[in-house]
């Protein structure tokens, strides 16, 4: 039996990308219900971390590098946000700082009351960095998850640039 065209054809809000980013919102949810936001955020980070491992390996593979320079995890914090429609982009670099902004989350307008989501974005960012410049300590300081108009994300690169209570740090896994 097939599907009938009247079904098929329904105007329903249903793909598979929507469908992934509203099945994270209600895990999330659930998770920030349960066992409340700090703890959602700790199991959100363990996915973060292994999301961040898988994605600077790719990154190295393609690049045919063991590891990134700086300027390259610059570029790669941008750019593997832009493949996920997100809208960052540096808004100041110092030595021992990079400092991001974003317009627009990957996960849309559903992420907004789901803070721990954003440890996503600190653990891909704090393990693609720390793996290959030896550390990283990751500071959310907006976030749209938050209600704030755009994100900002300070991505420390020495213990003594940082300066969030609230942020996180990452270090170099050897392998």
């Amino acid at each position: 039996m097939t599907v009938s065209e009247q079904v098929r054809e329904a105007p329903v809000d249903l793909e598979r990308d929507l469908f992934l980013r509203v099945l994270l919102r209600e895990l999330s949810g659930t998770l920030e219900d349960v066992v409340g936001i700090a703890e959602a955020s700790g199991y959100i980070s363990v996915v973060g971390g292994a999301m961040g491992d898988r994605i600077n390996k790719e990154y190295q593979r393609a690049l045919s590098v063991d590891r990134l320079t700086r300027d390259q995890v610059r570029d790669v914090l941008v750019d593997l946000k832009r493949r996920i429609q997100g809208d960052f982009y540096i808004i100041e670099e110092h030595e021992d700082r990079i400092v991001l902004g974003n317009r627009a989350c990957p996960f849309g307008d559903l992420v907004e009351g789901r803070p721990s989501l954003c440890m996503m974005t600190s653990n891909v960012f704090g393990a693609i960095t720390a793996q290959n410049l030896g550390y990283a300590r990751v500071d959310i300081e907006e976030a749209i998850a938050l209600g704030h108009a755009g994100c900002r994300i300070v991505v420390n690169l020495t213990p003594s640039s940082a300066t969030d209570a609230n942020g996180r740090e990452y270090f170099r896994i050897e392998e």
